[in-house]
């Protein structure tokens, strides 16, 4: 089972280039998209309706803004949208399939870099998402965290690591907590087949950072350690163009 997470940054934007194309060829199994920025009124017939998936979206209340959605073959056996913290509620960020034993979820988590305000919100949902997902293990469930992380973490993960070590996004206090999340018992899907690779999912739209590879690696699959046994692989579809973030892949055996 494949199933991608691509942060489009704008869904409407990205699916006036060739995101129906690529989605007709890719043929993911599931599909989870993150920062759609959209509402349930200004959602068009042709995304809430592509033949051969069940679609599911998660919408925030501030209009243009954040949002997340998912493609998937195979209809799940319940889907969730909240985190259950009121205050991360309200901005689409989470969408949890259940397939039997599995929860997977498709998770737009906070950027830091607008105040001091937004970086104590974004720590705060990370450990109440990992305080979700440790109940969630404990109960004897596989999980699958896929999505837009918003922090490199280590410095092989972007770039610049010196020049960016004081910026929301490489902060010592958001990597610790990638750190206390891998110490729990996640894995980095991509990082654990390949630990030396260096590429990128995300590229400023500013001084030609695409084009120079100047990047930040943000958008991870992460599962429990348990379910490590069933990753094929995992890569990450540089060549897929459309967003300022690029396509991130895990192969399941499922």
């Amino acid at each position: 089972m494949k199933i991608y997470s691509w942060n489009v940054n704008g869904l409407r934007a990205v699916a006036k280039k060739s995101f129906f194309d690529w989605i007709a060829y890719e043929s993911p199994d599931i599909l989870f998209l993150q920062e759609t920025k959209l509402q349930d009124d200004t959602l068009p017939d042709e995304l809430r309706n592509i033949e051969g998936y069940h679609s599911y979206f998660s919408h925030a209340e501030k209009k243009g803004y954040s949002g997340t959605a998912v493609y998937t073959k195979k209809e799940p056996d319940e889907v969730f949208y909240k985190l259950g913290v009121d205050e991360f509620d309200t901005e689409g960020r989470l969408i949890q399939l259940d397939f039997g034993n599995i929860s997977m979820f498709n998770i737009y988590f906070p950027n830091g870099q607008m105040s001091d305000e937004r970086l104590d919100f974004k720590l705060r949902y990370y450990n109440a998402a990992l305080e979700r997902f440790e109940k969630l293990r404990r109960s004897g469930r596989h999980l699958l965290i896929s999505g837009d992380y918003n922090t490199a973490h280590n410095e092989i993960d972007l770039k610049n690591p010196k020049a960016n070590e004081n910026y929301s996004g490489f902060l010592r206090i958001e990597r610790d907590w990638l750190d206390k999340f891998v110490r729990t018992g996640y894995v980095d899907t991509f990082r654990n087949l390949y630990p030396d690779k260096v590429q990128y999912s995300w590229w400023s739209y500013r001084f030609n950072a695409r084009k120079n590879n100047t990047g930040w690696r943000i958008d991870y699959h992460f599962i429990n350690k348990e379910f490590l046994p069933k990753v094929k692989d995992s890569y990450i579809m540089n060549d897929v163009y459309g967003s300022d973030h690029c396509p991130v892949v895990v192969d399941l055996e499922i």
